[in-house]
This record gives structure tokens, C-alpha cells and sequence, in this order.
């Protein structure tokens, strides 16, 4: 066990499987190298960095860079998984996966279905997502929505380096394609991880903190601004739970509905828009299932349904905060 960033532990987590799995390749745009040096050894390793010295230590018959054109590249992904390998596919901003939707949605999705079970595609869609980088709203989108709809999608929001490492080691070793989602303003963050290679099972949510007043819950970078809220709230005399679903498909249903019936109060934080989101799902799950157990209206707390803002000050106000969080909380407990 040792400190590592959530960056640091995705990148294991990809040196581990390649070195245990020669089925496991990697490619995408500038995944052999990238910023900081002009040699194997020293390149940056992707936009992010997230796949450094995987060109030195598996070469370039494992390690790929591809043109830039994602229907290109993800339509050889389905069909290197259709025959055996185990792809991972980089595509640095989320927003260009609509470019490849097809290849995602009418095909990859679909082979296991159509091939009544007998079919298998092993890839792994790695893709950065979520506002707060002053990337404007091209490259700021938090899209798993979509493909939580679409049957024979996993989809994975990962909020913390330990579960950054030990969900892209399960993603890799599925047999179902996975789209797994990095919030890039989660790079740095830094969290005790395994040294060890360990998998985090899919549809099994983290519950963050347990308290008896209300019950939060939150994907990927907002469950650290619900903990900023928690923290707040404890300070009032008002005491949460927080459970990060981890997997919107699967999703952890009997985890949500057991905290919701518990506590009777209910937030959802999602950075998604609040049409057809996440939180406008889990709203509708608890209000089907738990209505009884209810002592409040289910409040959502989300961005307005607009694009991502430019302007950092439009920005900062566009993304859920701890503030807004905390807020949304007192008005439950009011019930």
C-alpha cells in the first residue's frame, strides 16, 4: 500500500494487466508519447499521462498511436476484441466519442446479443470527462448518461485512486465492452493504493460515510464535494451518508434504496445535465421503490441544462459545489 495519484494508479493499473496479459494492447491518439521528452523512456505518455512508459516496456506491436479519427480507431478496437485481444482504448475527451457512436452503440454493444451469448468484446473505452479545466464546451461534457442507456454498455466513474486502479483491472479483464470515464480534474488527487494488482467489482457501491439525517449520493468528482458538504453539515449538528455508486451500469440499486429508506431524506449530486441524467434516474428509482420510506421531496443538484461555460466565473457557478450541496441537504432535513 502506498500514496499514488489517481493518474499513478490508472497507469498501473495498465502496466499490470499488459505484463499478466499479452492479449491486452493499448492504443489511441499520441498514447506512445506526448509531452515532456522525445525518447521512450521520458514520454509523457498520452494527453495525460495516464499511459507512460508502456511504449518502453511492451513496444510498439502493443503500444499504438492511431490518426486522429475515432471511428477509425474504435471500429478496430470491436474488431481486435471480436478476435481475441483485450483493447484499451484511449480517446482523450469523452465529447469526440460521438464521432464513433455507431461503432459504440450499434455494434460493440450489440455483438453479444445478436450472437445469443456466444459472442465476446473485451475493450475498454478510456475517455476524460467534466467541467473545471477551462476546456470550454467541446471538451468538458460529462456524457455517461448516454451510454448508460444503451444495453451492453458498462459504464465506470471511478472517484478515488484506489478505485481508479482496482476498476480499470476489472474493466480490462470483462468480457463486455467498458466505457470508462476519468474526471480530469481527479488527476492529481492522491489516495492510498495497493501496491498489488486487485479488481473492484462492478455494481457494488462505495458507501463513503453513514449518517442517520439524509443520504447523498454521488458520481466521480462530486463525492469529494459532498464530503466538503459533510463536513459543513457535521458542524450544524447534521449528520450524512454518502454512497458513490462507482458503476452506473450496472448500477448498485439495493445500495441506493437501502441508505434512501434509512434516512428518508434524499440528495442526488450529478455533474451531468439535469435532463435525462443520472440524478433524474435515481430520483425516479427511489421515488418507484422507497416512496413509503420518503419524509421528503428527493432534491437533485446538477449544473443548468446549458453547455459547459468558457468564462471561469460562468464556469465555476455552472458545476454542483459544496455550498449547493450542503444546501440542498438542510432543505430535506427541514421535512
Amino acid at each position: 500500500m502506498s500514496e499514488k495519484t489517481f493518474r499513478a494508479a490508472l497507469n498501473e493499473a495498465l502496466h499490470q494487466e499488459m505484463a499478466a496479459n499479452p492479449d491486452v494492447v493499448v492504443f489511441g491518439e499520441d498514447v506512445t508519447g506526448g509531452l515532456g521528452g522525445d525518447g521512450e523512456e521520458d514520454a509523457w505518455g498520452g494527453a495525460f499521462g495516464v499511459t507512460k512508459g508502456l511504449l518502453a516496456a511492451y513496444g510498439r506491436d502493443r503500444v499504438l498511436d492511431t490518426p486522429i479519427s475515432e471511428s477509425a480507431f474504435v471500429g478496430a478496437a470491436g474488431g481486435a476484441a471480436l478476435t481475441g485481444l483485450r483493447p484499451v482504448v484511449e480517446i482523450m475527451f469523452v465529447d469526440f466519442i460521438g464521432v464513433c457512436l455507431d461503432q459504440v452503440m450499434n455494434q460493440a454493444a450489440k455483438f453479444r446479443y445478436m450472437f445469443g451469448g456466444k459472442a465476446r468484446t473485451p475493450m475498454v473505452l478510456r475517455a476524460t470527462f467534466g467541467a473545471g479545466a477551462r476546456s470550454a464546451s467541446q471538451h468538458s461534457q460529462a456524457l455517461y448518461p448516454i451510454f448508460t442507456h444503451i444495453p451492453g454498455l458498462k459504464v465506470v466513474i471511478p472517484a478515488t485512486p484506489h478505485d481508479a486502479k482496482g476498476l480499470l483491472i476489472e474493466a480490462i479483464r470483462d468480457d463486455d465492452p467498458v466505457i470508462f470515464l476519468e474526471n480530469k480534474m481527479l488527476y492529481d488527487v492522491t489516495g492510498e493504493v495497493p501496491d498489488q494488482s486487485y479488481t473492484v467489482p462492478f455494481g457494488e457501491a462505495r458507501v463513503v460515510r453513514e449518517g442517520g439525517d439524509a443520504t447523498i449520493i454521488a458520481f466521480g468528482r462530486m463525492v469529494g464535494r459532498a464530503e466538503d458538504a459533510a463536513k459543513t453539515l457535521a458542524k450544524e449538528g447534521i449528520d450524512v451518508t454518502i454512497v458513490d455508486p462507482r458503476t452506473t451500469s450496472p448500477l448498485d440499486t439495493e445500495t441506493i434504496l437501502e441508505f434512501a429508506e434509512e434516512t428518508g431524506r434524499v440528495v442526488v449530486v450529478d455533474e451531468a445535465n439535469p435532463r435525462c441524467g443520472m440524478a433524474a434516474d435515481i430520483a425516479a428509482l427511489i421515488a418507484e421503490e422507497a416512496f413509503d420510506a420518503l419524509k421528503a421531496p428527493i432534491l437533485k443538484v446538477t449544473p443548468p441544462h446549458t453547455p459547459v461555460p468558457y468564462a471561469p466565473e460562468l464556469e465555476d457557478a455552472y458545476l454542483p459545489d459544496a455550498a449547493r450541496i450542503a444546501d440542498a441537504v438542510r432543505r430535506v432535513t427541514q421535512h
